[in-house]
């Protein structure tokens, strides 16, 4: 059984997409925030799930919040920690301390379109297709090795919500899915790639 720890900042619809897979040889050990506010936390505490949060904005540097942070992270042993829409940047401490096993999803195909706003950027410069990433953190904004990548299309005159909620989609499949292939032993890193021992290239992309 491998431990689970989830941070989000909001509501966690992709924590929920977790949680709700129920994944085979996964504890979700706790979901934690830096918003007490985060109405996920509500949602995992009526499941009989652990959460806790820290106001980052009571903390003096990003450093010190990540300390803070990895201690109440650490109580729960976590052999994987998921960033399910944690909107903080993380300091290269706390990238170093869970390397390789700290995973984040972003809503862009990377490495185009890393930050904010990346819906609106991609409608702005014209894409005919959006989508998400998943993927191993690195001290680089955005970066490090990809487990998995979907792909939705844009239409003409969709709006930024109307991509975003057809990413949202993908992401809600794609996310329990590199939990559950990361749980059961099945990605390695080699170099900047993730290798996949049970899916080929086509497996590792969903076009909706």
């Amino acid at each position: 059984m491998k431990n689970i720890v989830i941070l989000i900042s909001g509501r966690g619809s992709n924590m929920q997409a977790i949680v709700n897979a129920d994944i085979l040889d996964a504890n979700i050990a706790a979901v934690l925030s830096n918003n007490e506010t985060a109405a996920g936390l509500a949602w995992a505490a009526e499941r009989g799930i652990a959460t806790d949060s820290l106001n980052h904005k009571n903390f003096d540097s990003r450093l010190a919040f990540d300390q803070a942070m990895m201690e109440k992270i650490d109580a729960y042993q976590p052999d994987l920690v998921v960033l399910a829409g944690f909107m903080r940047i993380l300091t290269p401490e706390f990238c170093a301390h869970y390397e390789n096993r700290l995973i984040n999803i972003h809503p862009s195909i990377l490495p185009s379109f890393t930050g904010l706003h990346t819906h609106e950027r991609a409608l702005e410069a014209g894409c005919r297709v959006a989508g998400c990433t998943i993927h191993f953190v690195t001290p680089e904004l955005d970066c490090g090795p990809i487990i998995s990548q979907g792909i939705v299309p844009i239409l003409d005159g969709d709006t930024a919500d109307d991509v975003a909620a057809r990413v949202l989609t993908v992401e809600h499949q794609l996310f329990p899915q590199a939990v559950a292939d990361f749980v059961a032993g099945r990605l390695k890193i080699e170099g900047n790639r993730v290798l996949n021992a049970q899916h080929n290239a086509a497996g590792q992309s969903l076009l909706a």
